[in-house]
């Protein structure tokens, strides 16, 4: 039978490598604030014609917030306290889905209209590959919303505050 303080030691081994090793696959969980979340969200008019995807979703405060303008939200999330914490937050609302899974790897939905992501400056050009990626993909242009540091390597259509707004419109293909 496993002691009582072996338990506890486990349970904190298994957090710190859940939060500490998503570090070197993503942005470390930073919550967001919500009244700025939503003088954001505001201004950048997210209605129920939306669907937000939120690159590394940690406990769902976007999506939660994005539902209550009436978008459809879906995380991914790496950590999957995170996803647990975030499930459980958000059981009771149907727009909102999250999804345990690398955004590297996956395709964004369909109907994705924005995409919301903490920006760190070292994933611009994989975030910026990505949107042009899937922009071409759905044949349409795709917004991404970012809090923090802006990107170096494109120009932001708007700012407010910390956030900027970013549109990929969808390449034609070399052959057409």
């Amino acid at each position: 039978m496993i002691s009582l303080s072996a338990a506890i030691i486990f349970i904190i081994v298994c957090i710190f490598v859940f939060f500490g090793l998503v570090v070197f696959l993503g942005a470390p969980y930073v919550p967001s604030h919500r009244k700025d979340v939503k003088r954001a969200f505001e201004y950048f008019a997210i209605n129920s014609s939306d669907l937000l995807v939120d690159v590394g979703s940690g406990d769902g405060i976007i999506l939660r917030i994005a539902s209550r303008y009436g978008a459809k939200a879906v995380g991914f999330e790496i950590n999957p306290i995170l996803v647990g914490i975030s499930r459980l937050l958000s059981w009771r609302d149907p727009r909102v889905k999250v999804i345990l899974q690398n955004l590297w790897l996956a395709k964004l939905p369909d109907e994705t209209t924005i995409v919301y992501a903490f920006a760190v400056n070292r994933d611009e050009g994989k975030l910026i590959a990505l949107l042009q990626r899937e922009a071409n993909r759905l044949n349409k242009p795709l917004k991404l919303l970012c809090y923090a540091s802006p990107f170096k390597r494109i120009t932001a259509v708007d700012t407010y505050e910390a956030y900027h707004l970013y549109i990929f419109q969808p390449l034609q293909p070399k052959n057409a």
